[in-house]
């Protein structure tokens, strides 16, 4: 301590005391402008350091620096519990995220990319009639002088004002009015006329006078003429024209509105570009690029078949069957494949279909036919069927009113630019053709939308477009964008603070991102990543190794140093890598004859591939990212198969057929990262299910049956049992109106939740709060000890996936995704005994997972597979893809360059394939 506490706080960043959660009083120094990593046992304390000290602490601090008015805005950020943070500077944290649900976010908004583009197309956007394709300029008085003095010298010329009346307007008070003003005379059917000779006003408008111009090389005369050039706009409402004397039909329009003499086109301004702004979004999807509409994918469910097999699902009954007799008996007029799968047909094939043509008319005729007799019955029952979110017709998913398809740059407009993937857009901006004025306006704009398309690219996101919707993204891709957003930012001088960067990304990008971090550090900034990935623990200029176990057994600083400094200690990192310790690769693979076949799928970017899955063995999808592990998995497998069991929730993706020994899998669960429960109450034991026995066995106390206790007076959630002046919370939270929310114990019940007279029923000398402060493991202790196996069966699970170490009562929104995935995992260990075997899916289960915690990951898939279930892992970590059963990896790269199935069989087959990427990197894990 005495020694940390004389390092100079210029050149680190020095921390004493910290108690916050599991940390026992600890005390460490992290020197400044220095890449560190953070590692340890999941529940070792790695997050509590650096997010909940480190960062709230830095961000506490900059908040509390700002005006009394400004932090009223802001976040409120309560105390971190230390004793004192030395050196701190700006700490900004790239969390653990789940995908975002906001059907409006996108690639774009999240990188903030867009809005970069929005500012730019607003700038210097050119506006081009749809019609001739000309550039529509807002005029301006030089450019009227510019067109004037390219007339020879001595032309003679007329400036007007065109004047426009509306049906309702007194035409003579206002002529009168213009007489007032000084004007004389208008231009009417090729003649000057005197105003004051005009008798019949039976005209929508006039051609105002302004001057007779006679073009000479005078620089005094154009500044008077320049004076007339303003008077014309203002008479003619922001209009006005030049004619040819000589020439009558020689006149030029010039106009302040955006006009080329027919139309009136919106001026560029960012609003036009904001599809979250009503003056910018398309006014029949409000923004969202899609609509409630007929669903293609429903009204032709299986693309594999061809028009003949009749792919088109409401033709097959009576209201089409005249539809597509016509179809086919016509077909040969206008040569249509009615033999060829729909899903070969080109784009102008399918929009025959639906628009029709002279021989047949088409889908958009026959579902308006049947909405025009919307009264009838089976019209509305036939239109449900086909009923869903379709891309918005007028926009075509472009989110933006047409007015803003006309701005562009490079021949390019804001929506082109949106639909490239990221790697072609880089281009774009790389070869852009400016005129030196335009670059002097958007050349701080540019280099940051290059800089932030960089980040993109190096973080191994180059496939994506940026109109690709955020709930689209696989977990690991929308973590690389919130990494890629903030690193976009540049800062120097501040604390960067990174959760598991790693997550979805393949070991063969894994060096792209480790470049990043050190860039990021050679700026001037502190980059702090809590992480297990053994590539970048070895990248890192300190690490600070924290444990020795987790939960109450953690929370210690047991390493800290050089990568030299932690292997030569005993801690479990450093016994993983240096080798002492390892994760065994099992000796025998599990063998099945049966399987799932998934044939011809294509959704999004997979080409047409056959997967064969095989069932009560360990599989794993592996491929870079953005190969279609998610799309196969997420959007064709699992809603199939809820479809063969008559669950019908989910659409899926576009594939020829399924195929298999489904009698083999009775049941079919997707374990995420989303957490637990919805809101802070929900906690482990009530998950798993066990508290509802721990309620029933308090309320069977002798003292409980004499005061009539029942076991929901033992729920935090129900009024009866509760302490009502925190309503079950155990905190309060007093408002401040400039500061941030002080959280209070509750002085009711002192945090125990509950109210007295409830605490005072005991069982075994432990009242129920006292049990849910219990770690997993010393509540498995107890009650075994007393008995209820009951209770201590259903959370072995719990320790036997690595979480002994988390609280009973542990509130949901404090465990992270790593720990919310395994205690679903482990609720349906509990349940694993059953005869109903199970297709277990997971998605990068080995998030936040130390090489430790792995083995016992592994451990817990084994004993699934034991009784019977499959288990379907989506995985990079090459500890769990070595000990698979069996492998798919998908690729070569991402987006359109995926899509394939390059390699699969066993790890070993895997390693010896020249085409994988994943064998590269796996020959060094297969050391038995």
């Amino acid at each position: 301590m005495a020694e940390i506490k004389t390092l100079d706080p210029k050149n680190n960043i020095i921390i004493i005391g910290a108690n916050q959660h599991n940390l026992k009083n600890i005390s460490v120094a992290i020197p400044r402008n220095k890449f560190v990593v953070i590692t340890g046992l999941s529940g070792s304390g790695k997050s509590s350091l650096a997010f909940d000290t480190l960062y709230a602490e830095g961000q506490r601090k900059y908040v509390e620096s700002l005006s009394s008015y400004a932090r009223q805005f802001m976040g409120k950020i309560t105390k971190p519990k230390v004793d004192q943070i030395k050196g701190i500077s700006p700490a900004i944290a790239i969390e653990q995220k789940i995908n975002i649900t906001n059907p409006r976010s996108t690639v774009g908004t999240k990188s903030e990319i867009y809005a970069y583009l929005k500012l730019l197309f607003a700038r210097i956007g050119k506006t081009y009639s749809p019609i001739t394709g000309k550039e529509i300029k807002k005029h301006k008085i030089i450019d009227v002088t510019n067109y004037i003095k390219k007339f020879k010298i001595g032309a003679k010329l007329m400036l007007i004002s065109p004047i426009l009346f509306k049906s309702n307007e007194n035409k003579e008070k206002i002529i009168k009015s213009l007489v007032i003003k000084g004007f004389a005379k208008v231009y009417i059917d090729n003649r000057i006329i005197k105003i004051s000779e005009l008798k019949n006003f039976n005209f929508k408008k006039i051609d105002l006078l302004i001057e007779r111009i006679l073009n000479k090389k005078d620089n005094k005369y154009f500044e008077r003429i320049n004076d007339s050039i303003e008077l014309a706009f203002y008479e003619g409402n922001g209009s006005c024209k030049i004619i040819d004397i000589e020439n009558p039909s020689n006149e030029k329009l010039f106009s302040n509105f955006m006009n080329d003499g027919n139309n009136t086109y919106l001026t560029p301004s960012l609003h036009l570009f904001n599809f979250n702004n009503p003056y910018g979004a398309c006014n029949k999807c409000q923004g969202y690029g899609e609509t409630i509409g007929i669903d293609p994918d429903l009204v032709i469910p299986n693309k594999a078949l061809s028009i003949y097999d009749e792919a088109i699902l409401p033709w097959r009954g009576a209201l089409g069957k005249k539809y597509y007799k016509t179809l086919l008996n016509n077909a040969i007029n206008f040569n249509f494949p009615i033999h060829k799968p729909f899903y070969k047909l080109n784009e102008s094939q399918i929009q025959i279909l639906w628009e029709g043509n002279v021989y047949f008319k088409g889908l958009n005729h026959f579902f308006s036919k049947i909405e025009s007799k919307i009264y009838k019955i089976q019209n509305r029952v036939l239109l449900s069927r086909y009923r869903g979110k379709t891309i918005c017709e007028k926009c075509k998913g472009g989110r933006l009113r047409k007015e803003a398809e006309y701005v562009k740059i490079n021949n390019k407009s804001i929506i082109d630019l949106v639909n490239l993937p990221v790697s072609d857009l880089i281009k774009f901006f790389a070869n852009l053709n400016l005129k030196s004025y335009e670059l002097e306006i958007s050349k701080r704009l540019i280099d940051e939308i290059k800089n932030r398309l960089s980040y993109l690219d190096n973080v191994g996101l180059e496939y994506l477009t940026l109109n690709r919707k955020s709930n689209t993204l696989s977990g690991g891709e929308s973590q690389r964008i919130n990494i890629a957003a903030s690193l976009g930012s540049s800062l120097i001088g501040s604390i960067y603070i990174l959760d598991e960067p790693s997550i979805g990304l393949h070991s063969m990008d894994n060096k792209k991102l480790i470049e990043i971090l050190i860039k990021l550090k050679n700026m001037g900034n502190t980059v702090v990543v809590v992480e297990h990935d053994e590539d970048i623990i070895r990248s890192a200029d300190l690490i600070i190794d924290m444990g020795e176990k987790a939960g109450s057994k953690g929370g210690d600083v047991i390493a800290y140093g050089s990568l030299n400094d932690i292997c030569k200690t005993k801690s479990l990192t450093a016994q993983y890598l240096k080798g002492l310790k390892t994760i065994p690769i099992p000796i025998k693979k599990n063998r099945n004859d049966k399987f799932i076949l998934i044939k011809g799928a294509r959704e999004n970017n997979l080409k047409n591939i056959n997967v064969k899955i095989p069932l009560n063995c360990l599989t794993i999808i592996s491929g870079v990212s953005g190969s279609g592990k998610s799309t196969l998995v997420k959007k064709i497998l699992y809603p199939a198969l809820l479809r063969k069991l008559d669950v019908y929730s989910e659409k899926p993706g576009q594939f020829d057929s399924i195929e298999g020994d489904f009698n083999s899998i009775k049941n079919i669960e997707y374990v995420t990262q989303n957490p637990i429960g919805r809101s802070s109450r929900s906690n482990p034991v009530t998950y798993i299910k066990a508290y509802d026995d721990i309620r029933k066995l308090f309320a069977n106390q002798n003292l409980s049956k004499i005061r009539d206790y029942k076991p929901k007076h033992f729920s935090f959630n129900v009024i009866g049992g509760r302490c009502e002046n925190c309503l079950g919370e155990g905190t309060i939270s007093i408002e401040m109106q400039f500061m941030a929310d002080i959280i209070l114990e509750c002085d009711e019940c002192q945090g125990k939740k509950f109210k007295n007279e409830i605490i005072e029923i005991q069982y075994n000398g432990y009242s129920i709060d006292k049990i849910l402060k219990m770690t997993i493991n010393k509540a498995i202790k107890f009650f075994k000890k007393h008995g209820e196996l009951r209770i201590s069966n259903k959370l072995i699970p719990l320790k036997n996936v690595g979480l002994g170490y988390i609280l009973l009562g542990q509130s949901s929104s404090t465990l992270s995704g790593g720990e919310a995935q395994r205690i679903k995992l482990a609720s349906f260990l509990a349940k694993g005994i059953t005869k109903k075997k199970t297709l277990f899916i997971f998605d990068e289960p080995t998030t936040g997972l130390h090489f430790h915690d792995i083995k016992k990951l592994l451990k817990s898939f084994s004993s699934l597979i034991s009784i019977g279930h499959t288990i379907l892992v989506v995985e990079h970590n090459l500890d769990l893809i070595k000990c698979a059963d069996h492998i798919i990896e998908l690729g070569p790269f991402g987006g359109n360059k995926g899509g394939y199935i390059i390699a699969e069989g066993t790890p070993e087959n895997i390693s010896k394939n020249k085409k994988s990427n994943t064998g590269k990197f796996l020959k060094n894990k297969l050391i038995y």
